[in-house]
């Protein structure tokens, strides 16, 4: 058991370890969306036998809720992922529509 432990923490220390700022970025860039505006979606159909079938997906987010600027999101979560501050702003990715 010991020998897993010792063996098993340095995999483990990794996974705390800081991403590379491109990863970073891009996972940033969806929590920033999420700042702006919560996400969702609805379906709605019918199932076996005639029976109707629903699904609500709401995602809200507390930066949304303390209504935080989307770019100060970006910049925080980048740093805290990746250690490093943004290699651009938020609004330069063209994929950003704020």
């Amino acid at each position: 058991m010991r020998r897993v432990l010792v063996m098993g923490l340095p995999l483990m220390l990794l996974a705390c370890g800081p991403v590379p700022l491109p990863q970073a970025e891009r996972e940033c860039l969806q929590r920033a969306r999420l700042a702006q505006q919560p996400r969702g979606e609805v379906a709605a159909g019918v199932g076996t036998g005639g029976r109707a079938v629903g699904r609500i997906k709401l995602e809200v987010t507390s930066d949304f809720i303390m209504g935080r600027d989307p770019s100060a999101v970006y910049d925080s979560c980048v740093y805290q992922k990746s250690g490093q501050a943004p290699s651009r702003p938020l609004y330069s990715f063209p994929e950003w529509k704020g």
